[in-house]
């Protein structure tokens, strides 16, 4: 189901995790990724989220005060949210990097929790501040909770496929490999989370990477994940492995 949206908005605490590593935003590390439509700049916040820059349109994605400091950081012309979880959720830092005009983009449960923006679901498709979005499904088959249901249900939370003048940009979200990722083409850059058992573990980010085929592959949300181990498994992929502070 497409639909083409004009967006303006997402607050749960996941207990148990802890986020001590906060640093100031100039020792933020950024990368700079050339399109057809000029550069694009990456900062790597923490954890989940990540701020890019692309020409005066400045975009975030899960914007969480608990993995660092955003003291410095501009202000937020578009954000998005992949789910409702707290170390992807935070209200009140939302607030504070939004402007009258920022687009917010969320899902149906953030919404319900704090009915701010817009409701983006698996399947549409959306144009903010001329970045066009495909919201995609991010979610768990095998890794379940006590209760036998997954940590991350089908159709609740999204990944997204942001394109920067035809650069594709998959920020996966909390997900596994899924079945999907078969479809998502010509992705240039990939964020995938590697973190058993809330995400993948280093076999699926593998069969991941070598399904989506990305130029170049960031593995986040790492919580105690060895990244060397991501490195040393790609290795032979021909996929450039780009390991960055993303605890």
């Amino acid at each position: 189901m497409k639909k083409l949206l004009t967006i303006l908005g997402c607050a749960a605490i996941l207990a148990g995790l802890s986020f001590t590593n906060l640093q100031a935003q100039s020792n933020f590390h950024k990368d700079t990724l050339m399109t057809m439509g000029g550069p694009l700049v990456v900062t790597f916040i923490g954890h989940s989220s990540l701020h890019f820059q692309y020409h005066t349109v400045s975009l975030y994605i899960d914007p969480v005060a608990q993995v660092a400091d955003y003291e410095g950081m501009p202000p937020a012309d578009v954000i998005l949210i992949t789910h409702e979880h707290g170390d992807h959720f935070d209200t009140t830092l939302i607030a504070r990097l939004s402007k009258p005009e920022t687009m917010l983009a969320m899902t149906e449960t953030c919404n319900k929790l704090w009915p701010r923006g817009v409701v983006v679901k698996n399947g549409d498709f959306v144009n903010l501040r001329g970045i066009d979005v495909e919201v995609v499904p991010a979610y768990n088959i095998f890794h379940k909770r006590g209760n036998g249901k997954p940590y991350h249900e089908k159709g609740v939370g999204n990944g997204y496929i942001l394109s920067f003048g035809g650069y594709r940009v998959y920020v996966a979200g909390d997900t596994e490999y899924i079945p999907e990722m078969k479809e998502f083409k010509s992705v240039d850059v990939a964020f995938l989370p590697v973190a058993e058992p809330f995400t993948m573990s280093i076999m699926m980010l593998d069969l991941s990477a070598r399904t989506l085929a990305p130029k170049i592959l960031y593995p986040y949300h790492l919580n105690r994940t060895d990244p060397d181990e991501v490195v040393k498994t790609l290795m032979g992929s021909g996929i450039d492995v780009r390991i960055r502070a993303m605890r």
